[in-house]
């Protein structure tokens, strides 16, 4: 996999009242998003075909990237705050009253306490005192390759997207674009015309759109139940909530940071429920790092599968194709891809 290439494009404003508009002349663009390599060609109906077209000179392939000196992977600390951070997850955490939970459990959750013996040995499971939590959840059709969404944390309009993500569980790809960053948000505007944000490529069906409220629609339409849970169909009041919810990290992953922009896009197993997952998302924005986010959200299967994969189900978890890290800890995490990225 690798990041795509960037072009320059001039600065347009960054939220706009107007809908999305067909383009009246097509524009082409390099998206580098799978191991098959992706080309974005869009028209007045945008398509999707394969490519094999290379990527810009932006991403340097000369430079190298390597774990920070003596670098050791932290041992996971469940439900460990390290004191230094206490305020940051305090301060993410005040999201869960706005937004009363959403995007911390998947479309159809259940939970119930069963005794230890029902569940199998090597199944992944909360354990309440001498019991155990069986969690089962409804989910729909899975996309073949993973949605791509251009956003920063910073925005209450693409944190509705990132709930209904969470919701349906299902696997992004975010393109990073911080205020002055220099990647993505000129390639957002070459796509589609304006500087807006969230902006969402689907390449299963070549379905590209501005709105949050329409990509929700989308979403829920191709790969749930067709409904929008109740936090994310009010309006205004999902809006503004979404802005309040912003409020224990006012300014935290908007604004770009210098940084080196990597080959490969990370991978992180996180959801957007989570205090720890967002210090690390808002780490990512500000280096306008691109990652695939492994959606696990309570009860969803993907759960199981960092179980078996890492022996140990915590997250954020991050996986670096880049330099070959895979670690825990939300704390580390921030320190490790500041001292690998940031210039």
């Amino acid at each position: 996999m690798a990041v795509a290439g960037i072009l320059n494009i001039p600065k347009l404003p960054l939220f706009s009242s107007l809908p999305l508009r067909k383009q009246s002349r097509p524009l082409s663009i390099s998206i580098k998003a799978s191991n098959s390599q992706t080309s974005t060609k869009e028209e007045e109906n945008p398509s999707f075909s394969s490519s094999s077209s290379s990527s810009s000179s932006t991403t340097s392939t000369a430079t190298t990237f390597a774990p920070p000196p003596n670098f050791k992977p932290p041992e996971p600390k469940p439900f460990a705050i390290r004191p230094d951070k206490t305020w940051d997850v305090v301060g993410a955490s005040l999201a869960l009253f706005f937004r009363l939970g959403t995007g911390v459990f998947v479309s159809g959750y259940s939970a119930s306490l069963v005794s230890e013996k029902e569940i199998p040995p090597g199944q992944y499971s909360l354990e309440l005192g001498g019991s155990k939590v069986k969690e089962t959840s409804k989910i729909g059709r899975r996309p073949e390759k993973p949605i791509e969404i251009y956003e920063f944390e910073g925005c209450p309009f693409c944190r509705k997207v990132r709930e209904i993500v969470a919701v349906l569980d299902i696997d992004v790809l975010f393109y990073p674009c911080p205020k002055n960053g220099p990647n993505f948000r000129p390639k957002v505007a070459q796509m589609g015309g304006k500087q807006q944000f969230p902006y969402m490529v689907d390449p299963n069906t070549g379905v590209a759109m501005y709105e949050s409220d329409d990509i929700i629609k989308y979403l829920v339409e191709k790969y749930g139940d067709g409904s929008v849970p109740f936090m994310l169909s009010l309006g205004l009041l999902t809006t503004l909530t979404a802005g309040f919810a912003m409020i224990g990290r006012m300014g935290r992953g908007n604004s770009y940071t210098p940084s080196k922009l990597p080959p490969k896009p990370l991978e992180i197993w996180s959801y957007e429920g989570s205090p720890f997952c967002k210090i690390i998302r808002e780490v990512l924005v500000e280096l306008e790092l691109p990652h695939i986010q492994r959606s696990c959200a309570r009860g969803s299967p993907k759960r199981q599968i960092l179980y078996e994969k890492a022996g140990h189900f915590q997250v954020p978890y991050l996986e670096d194709p880049n330099t070959g890290v895979q670690m825990f800890e939300s704390a580390e995490i921030v320190e490790y891809l500041r001292a690998t990225y940031a210039q």
